[in-house]
């Protein structure tokens, strides 16, 4: 499918038919994030990947949006919170393939290049951000292999990490159901392009 049709037809799915999807095709969606941009190469996004009933049950729980055990899988879309220790390792490897050969960067005001101390609320935020951008590329790619999904943030992190095992460097951000969709919803309304763009300058 064509890009542009990819982004076109995205619709939120929240009925699925009770169809698996085959583990070739949970990787190729897991691949497609993995490909997204992160500021710093960070690569912070980090997946757990819920295919057993009595796990989808599980997750069930902790979110009014119940129809997520129906999807054939549920990813747990989370981000590493300690890939910011990272930062310069991950900068000096861009430079190592030569990412900024050529290219204008003008360092001469320190209050621009240094990052200053990021609190920890902010450097969640950021990794966030970054986590996101991964999470819509699997978005896109599941349209174009035929497949839904939709973007939950509304759960109990503390309940899902608890079940999950996860310690605190991992944050959940968005629970993600994709399987075969049972439903074919309109275009939802979109603010006119002229409202979207404040100005040119």
């Amino acid at each position: 499918m064509e890009l542009s049709d990819v982004i076109a037809s995205r619709r939120s799915i929240r009925k699925f038919r009770q169809e698996d999807i085959s583990a070739d095709t949970v990787r190729l969606l897991l691949d497609a994030a993995r490909l997204a941009p992160s500021g710093s190469n960070l690569q912070p996004a980090r997946f757990i990947v819920v295919q057993s009933p009595a796990a989808k049950e599980a997750l069930g729980r902790f979110t009014p949006y119940k129809f997520i055990v129906k999807a054939a899988v549920i990813f747990v879309c989370c981000a590493d919170l300690t890939a910011m220790t990272t930062r310069d390792n991950r900068i000096g490897e861009l430079f190592q393939e030569g990412v900024f050969e050529g290219v204008e960067i003008d360092t001469s005001d320190a209050s621009i290049t240094t990052s200053p101390i990021m609190a920890a609320e902010a450097v969640k935020a950021y990794l966030s951000m970054n986590v996101a951008i991964a999470i819509e590329h699997i978005v896109l790619k599941a349209v174009d292999l035929g497949l839904g999904s939709c973007w939950l943030g509304r759960f109990d992190r503390d309940k899902v990490k608890e079940f999950l095992a996860q310690d605190d460097s991992i944050y959940p951000i968005v629970l993600l159901p994709v399987g075969y969709p049972d439903q074919s919803p309109k275009a939802r309304p979109r603010i006119a392009l002229d409202k979207l763009v404040l100005k040119t300058i």
